[in-house]
Formats: structure tokens, sequence, C-alpha cells
């Protein structure tokens, strides 16, 4: 049974409905979704940078999704749920086409979005709405551990009673010049299509820019691996906090990306994550590596922690909504 869909924005109310089903939108994995517990959040930040919109169906609520801005011309689509009782009914494409108008009014060029790489689902319908292959990546969980004989910044750092040590050719340094400097030539860039995440967006990948990294400096952590040339960098994006399956709450240090030459490269980066992550406190790291077979390869070598599955970022070209 076809219904009649209204494109609105997102309303306080709506919370009962949206959470019903969304609560068990990956039921077969075990594993919850995030939406009921950011949809407040979502509704005190709506407007300005941030459109929530949901399909309104007359007595349910059959899909919800939002758009951020993450720059002047990047935007990011993220939370497309679709109610199961209005599944075929053309609600993704409703909700996607009001965002990608919202985006483009914005001024962006481009929406992006991931999908996670087992939700068949959601490629299928990222890529029947117009959002094409981009990228992919895997996160790195390195273990956050200080040796406390050591100076914690990480230019001094040597790590020498954490799992990971810098090699003795190599010495890491904080300076953000030295970081983009890699960054621009590197095969990490070139894999990822220029994308990271985002300083300001959870979640969201945005193009790395030296003012990012100038940024990352002066409010977080940048890491630059060097020898007789730079061989890595590193940025963290933040600290959150997060429930593990126990129920107890973690915090977690996030770094937007993980790039490297080669294995002692990759040791002397991870070594100084590892020493920032326990500076800050953190119980757990997640690092976003390229999916290469070189990178994934070198921290499964490191027994950095890897995850199982990539992750897929997708873009859409929004020229066709800006006449």
């Amino acid at each position: 049974m076809n219904h009649q869909l209204t494109i609105r924005p997102v309303r306080a109310d709506d919370y009962e409905q949206v959470a019903a089903f969304t609560r068990n939108t990956w039921e077969e994995r075990d594993s919850s979704d995030y939406i009921p517990h950011v949809f407040h959040d979502w509704i005190a930040d709506d407007g300005g940078q941030k459109r929530t919109v949901v399909a309104d169906a007359g007595e349910e609520i059959a899909g919800i999704c939002q758009a951020v801005m993450l720059s002047s011309h990047e935007a990011w689509a993220q939370g497309m749920r679709v109610n199961p009782a209005f599944r075929g009914q053309g609600v993704s494409s409703a909700l996607n086409e009001a965002l990608f108008v919202w985006a483009s009014e914005q001024g962006a060029t481009v929406c992006r979005n991931m999908v996670f790489s087992w939700n068949a689902a959601g490629l299928g319908g990222s890529r029947s709405v117009g959002f094409e292959p981009i990228t992919e990546f895997r996160w790195a969980h390195p273990t956050p551990e200080q040796d406390p004989d050591q100076d914690p910044e990480p230019e001094a750092s040597t790590v020498t009673g954490a799992p990971f040590a810098i090699s003795s050719e190599l010495r890491v340094e904080s300076d953000p010049a030295v970081a983009w400097s890699y960054w621009t030539d590197s095969a990490a860039r070139e894999h990822l299509g220029g994308l990271a995440l985002d300083l300001d967006e959870s979640w969201a990948l945005s193009e790395l820019t030296r003012a990012n990294l100038s940024r990352a400096a002066d409010e977080t952590s940048v890491f630059a691996v060097v020898g007789d040339e730079v061989r890595g960098m590193a940025y963290r994006t933040r600290t959150y906090e997060r429930e593990n399956d126990d129920g107890k709450t973690e915090l977690f240090a996030e770094y937007g990306v993980g790039a490297w030459d080669d294995l002692a490269a990759a040791r002397s980066l991870f070594a100084a994550i590892s020493a920032d992550a326990a500076d800050v406190q953190a119980d757990r790291t997640r690092v976003l590596i390229p999916e290469t077979v070189q990178y994934v390869s070198d921290a499964a070598w490191l027994r950095a922690g890897i995850s199982d599955e990539p992750d897929f970022v997708l873009g859409a070209d929004l020229s066709a909504h800006r006449f």
C-alpha cells in the first residue's frame, strides 16, 4: 500500500515514533542504533548548518534523515532510516531529494554519506538516489599506554614501555605544517580522495585541509613521523564517551586519519597515538586508516587491533540541484 508522504522538518513530538522503528535497526547484528540516543540533540541543533527531516505518512513517521554542512561546499547525509512498514515506497528517495535541495541552497556542491560495508540495503538505496562510490576505510584500535618515565609530549616520547615504540631512526613532531607536507603527496590521501574525519561532526568525513591540521594542533594533537624525510602523520579529532556491552562507560580518543610509508613509521605513529590517548586518559582509541592491503596488514602485523569490516564512503554531485 502506497501512502501520501509529506517531507517536513523534524519535531520533538516525533521522538516516540522514530525511536520505535530505529531501536532495532541492526537487530540481526545484535547492535543498537544510535538514532534514539541522538534524537533530542538533533532537535536542539536543527537549523542553520543542520537540517533533519522526516517523511510524514499522516498517522505514522515513515522515515528520517539529517544533512550537515561540513564546509562551504561539503554536505554530509546521515541517519537515513526507513520505517519497515514503508519500505519499497520511495521514502529514502524523497528524504534524500529534500536534503539535496537544502544542501544545495546552502552552497554545497557535493553531499557524502557513509554506509557500513555489510549494509546491502543501505548501499543499494544510496546508489539508487545518486550516491557514487568514493572510498573505503577501516578502524585501528591501538591500546592507550604511556611509559610513566617518558615525557608525554609526542615529539619527545620514545614510549619504550608501550606495545609500540618509536623507531630509533625516527622521531615524532607536532608541527602541522610537517604533517600537511606528508599528507599532500601520500598514498593515504590518494586512496581516501583527500577525506578524513571532520573536526566538528562525529562519524563524518570532509576534505582535510592545512587549516584543519593547524586547528587540530591548537585544540587536540597532530603527529608527523620524521626521519630523513616525513614518513607518516595523524591527528586527534576528539574524545567521546560510549557505553560498552557491559554497561560501562568508556572514553574513546578518536584520530582523523593514520597514514604512513612503512612498518617502522606505522609502529612509531601508533606509539605516539597510544601515548597521546593515555595522556587524555582514554580507555580506547579508534584511528581511521585506508582500506588497502598495506595499511590493514601493517596494522594487523603490529597487533594494533582492527575492525572486522570496512566502511564505505559515497558522494552525490549536487550541481543538478543548483538551478
